[in-house]
C-alpha cells in the first residue's frame, strides 16, 4: 500500500485516497493475495539484515556507553549505534527492496523476485539496485538515530530496570517506529522514485533514461508535487511501521531474555 500511494503519477486505476480505500480496491481489482506481493524477496533479505543489525548495534552501543557515559545509558552512543548498524542492514536490504517494490507497481511487467533480478540486470546493469542507496541511508540513518533513542528514552520511563517486559517494548517499539516514520516519509518517498523508475511521472518531465542520485530524485518529486508530494503515503507509512517495530523489539527483547537466562543457567 505505501509503495502505491507514494507513485507520483499513479495510473487511473491505481489512485487511491487513502489506506482504506487502497486496501480493498486492490484486492476486489487485483486479487486476495496482491497486497502480500513481494514477501518473499522481503523475508529472504531480513534474516541476515537484522542479524548483523542488531549484532552491531548492541556492540556498538555498549561500547560508545562507556566512552560517553561510563556505566550509564548514553542516548548519544545509542543514536550512534544504531547509525553504524543500519550501513549494514541497507548493504542486505536494498537490493531486496528494489525487486519488491518493483513487484508492487500496478501492472508490474514482472512475474516473479528471480525475473525482476534478471531483467533489471539485463537492462539497467547491477548498478541498478544500489541506485537508491545513499537515498536509503539517508534516509534510515536518521530514522534509526530517532528510532533508537525514542525507544531507549521510552524504556527509561517504562523499564527502568530494563527487565524483560512485553508491554512496555511493544509500546516503546510502537512509537519510536511512528515517530520515525512520520519524520523521515519525504526520504522514502525519493527512495520509492529510485527504486520504480516511474516511467509516468518520468516522462511527463521528459526525463530520459534512468533518474539516480537523491538531489536529483527531491527536485523530481517537487516538480511533480510540490511540497505534498514529499507526504504522500505517510498514513500508511507510520501504519506499517508501528506494528513492524513494535514486533521487531517485542520478538528481540524475547529471544535476548531467553538466551541470556539459558547461558546463565548453563554456567550455573
Amino acid at each position: 500500500l505505501q509503495t502505491r500511494m507514494q507513485s507520483l503519477q499513479p495510473d487511473p486505476k491505481a489512485q487511491y485516497r487513502g489506506v482504506y480505500e487502497a486496501l480493498r480496491k486492490m484486492v476486489l481489482t487485483e486479487g486476495l493475495w496482491r497486497p502480500l506481493r513481494g514477501i518473499n524477496v522481503t523475508v529472504l533479505g531480513a534474516g541476515p539484515a537484522h542479524a548483523m543489525y542488531f549484532a552491531c548495534y548492541e556492540k556498538m552501543k555498549k561500547s560508545l556507553s562507556d566512552v560517553f557515559q561510563q556505566g550509564g545509558n548514553s542516548h548519544l552512543a545509542n543514536g550512534i549505534a544504531g547509525s553504524v548498524a543500519t550501513l549494514l542492514h541497507d548493504a542486505v536490504m536494498n537490493p531486496a527492496e528494489v525487486v519488491k517494490q518493483r513487484l508492487q507497481m500496478f501492472n508490474s511487467p514482472y512475474t516473479s523476485v528471480l525475473g525482476c533480478v534478471r531483467a533489471v540486470r539485463r537492462t539497467e546493469g547491477l548498478g541498478a539496485f544500489y541506485r537508491s542507496y545513499t537515498t536509503q541511508l539517508t534516509m534510515n540513518v536518521p530514522f534509526q538515530a530517532v528510532h533508537f533513542i525514542t525507544y531507549e528514552l521510552l524504556q527509561e520511563h517504562l523499564n527502568p530496570r530494563r527487565d524483560y517486559n512485553p508491554r512496555s517494548h511493544i509500546v516503546a517499539g510502537a512509537v519510536a517506529g511512528a515517530v520515525a516514520a512520520a519524520a523521515t516519509t519525504p526520504l522514502d518517498v525519493c527512495k520509492t522514485l529510485l527504486n520504480t523508475q516511474e516511467n509516468t511521472a518520468l516522462s511527463s518531465l521528459n526525463i530520459r533514461g534512468h533518474l539516480s542520485g537523491m538531489a536529483n530524485a527531491f527536485s523530481t518529486v517537487y516538480r511533480l508535487g510540490g511540497l505534498p508530494a514529499f507526504f504522500k503515503g505517510v498514513q500508511a507509512r507510520v501504519i506499517y511501521q508501528m506494528p513492524s517495530t513494535a514486533i521487531a523489539w517485542s520478538v528481540y527483547e524475547f529471544f535476548k531474555y531467553f538466551l541470556t537466562k539459558h547461558t546463565l543457567e548453563k554456567r550455573t
